[in-house]
């Protein structure tokens, strides 16, 4: 990538840049910008993006499956052709180690390839077809059917701490193609040149594979005056977004006021509760301490899924164990948050945390090893302070996190059952002590939208069983999944069609199956 150049946005198969704002990403490593700037898009190219959009939806959601397959896996091969200037690029924008940007260019490759499949199946069509009883009395029964289509263009944007995955050609921007949705990309300021390469990678991929070109656009944001116009602009049908519990609700709300108000997918803020039982303290004690410090160090605890509150019950083995935990953290290095913003949000956030009464200090490091690391924190509550003060429930985005010492089994319940809504809750025991206390599944399961047996919480797989949403704060709709093959319903509404004829119908529809899908069909009773 060339640093120097002035990179401009993608819209209708060009780079384009009429704007006059420019801006840099930034190497929390060195502690200075990065060369090459960005040009913020305009108002007017934003409606552009639009327009193009909205006019080759039609077009782009008629193509067959195979079609637009194969446009998914032309991505991930032009991705990867991008070669070790995207890793560079990663790298330089976030501070992160390679071996961490290769692993996520290799979970975005694979989300490409698994909605390219998902494309070519068409299965998420989910055909219904009750078949007409005309004889039926006391009135005759009409020929209805069903099936699901695209909503629109969608409106995808980037996450901070995912540059890859979870951003301009992530899980959000793959599924919605998948399905026939144009997709405009609101690239995040912190890793724009990241987003820059790849956001080429999609546009070659447009014109190898002979797509419409107004189907995907990429537009540059300083701040948050492109999301907003993004979610107020009428021929955006739903947006889906990665990021903090703030951004997520405003995105929420101006889409709510909207004349025609649209669905918002936000995964947003989570604390991810992990319970762990005296029993498996007693057996596994050592095991569990370095496995939650390594969970929650991980990434410099700039996972949505990283745990946040660790549940216990007073006695001997709890109060070592804390006391353990506080020591594995101690003796950890500091790491480097992804921008020096991030870092001053975590000490703010931090900060606030501390204002409040009955926190015990286990692990707080003052001493950093960077510019722009943060000192990782573990605190210490009993259980009835953290039920009677919610703020204690306030994601800490970063190396961070809260030790909640219950005094009896009745105390962790109501613990629980005052959760807001996680993406994750995890539960540390043996399968015996767990049988005796299986209503603790039940409050769980209503909170969180993945539970966790003897597992660490980070680290989220793609597949078709995965869940990664929640109850609210977690994500604005716990019926959607921001990870996996389901993860396309999201962008798709059931549509009927009551007495049409064959030939007219959604070739899903019609009962030669061309398509060779699973049909639900309802009989004629005889």
């Amino acid at each position: 990538m060339n640093q120097n150049k002035i990179f401009g946005n993608w819209i209708n198969g060009k780079e384009v840049h009429s704007g006059s704002l420019p801006f840099s990403t930034y190497n929390p490593i060195l502690d200075q910008p990065n060369s090459g700037d960005f040009i913020e898009a305009t108002a007017d190219e934003v409606s552009q993006a639009l327009e193009y959009a909205s006019k080759d939806f039609y077009e782009f959601s008629r193509l067959s499956g195979d079609r637009r397959g194969e446009f998914l896996d032309a991505i991930a091969y032009e991705i990867e052709a991008l070669g070790d200037d995207l890793i560079q690029t990663y790298c330089n924008e976030t501070g992160l180690p390679e071996g961490r940007a290769r692993g996520e260019r290799g979970r975005t490759l694979g989300q490409l390839k698994l909605f390219a499949d998902e494309a070519r199946s068409g299965s998420w069509q989910m055909p219904s077809i009750d078949l007409a009883i005309p004889d039926r009395s006391p009135l005759p029964k009409a020929d209805i059917r069903k099936v699901m289509l695209p909503l629109g263009p969608v409106a995808v944007f980037g996450a901070s701490n995912f540059p890859l995955a979870y951003s301009t050609a992530g899980g959000d921007t793959a599924s919605a193609l998948a399905v026939g949705c144009p997709v405009i990309v609101k690239s995040h300021p912190m890793h724009a040149g990241t987003s820059f390469m790849v956001a080429s990678a999609i546009v070659n991929a447009v014109h190898r594979t002979k797509m419409p070109k107004g189907i995907f656009a990429h537009l540059n944001s300083r701040d948050h005056r492109i999301g907003q116009q993004l979610a107020t602009h009428p021929m955006v049908k739903a947006i889906g977004f990665t990021g903090s519990e703030k951004g997520g609700r405003a995105l929420f709300d101006l889409a709510a006021q909207r004349k025609e108000p649209i669905p918002v997918f936000a995964e947003m803020g989570s604390v991810n509760p992990v319970v762990v039982f005296p029993e498996k303290l007693e057996h596994e004690n050592d095991q569990l301490v370095q496995e939650l410090s390594d969970s929650i160090m991980l990434g410099t605890g700039q996972f949505c899924t990283s745990p946040g509150l660790i549940f216990g019950i007073e006695g001997a083995l709890w109060k070592s164990f804390c006391a353990q935990m506080g020591s594995s953290l101690s003796q950890r290095a500091t790491q480097s948050m992804i921008h020096p913003n991030l870092k001053y949000a975590f000490n703010q956030m931090k900060s606030e945390q501390l204002k409040h009464a009955g926190l015990k200090t286990l692990c707080s490091m003052s001493e950093v090893n960077g510019p722009n690391h943060v000192g990782q924190s573990l605190l210490q509550l009993k259980g009835v302070d953290f039920i009677n003060n919610p703020h204690f429930q306030h994601e800490v985005f970063g190396p961070f996190a809260i030790m909640v010492s219950c005094k009896d089994w009745e105390e962790l319940d109501l613990a629980i059952s005052c959760l807001k809504g996680s993406l994750t809750g995890t539960i540390m025991a043996t399968q015996e002590s767990l049988s005796s206390h299986v209503s603790l599944i039940e409050k769980l399961q209503h909170r969180v939208g993945r539970v966790i047996f003897n597992q660490v919480p980070t680290g989220v797989e793609v597949c078709a069983s995965m869940q990664h949403g929640g109850p609210y704060p977690a994500s604005t709709d716990s019926r959607f999944t921001a990870v996996g093959n389901d993860a396309l319903l999201r962008w798709v509404r059931p549509v009927s069609f009551q007495n049409f004829p064959q030939t007219l119908l959604p070739k899903a529809l019609q009962t030669k199956n061309s398509l060779g899908l699973d049909q639900r069909i309802k009989s004629i009773k005889k």
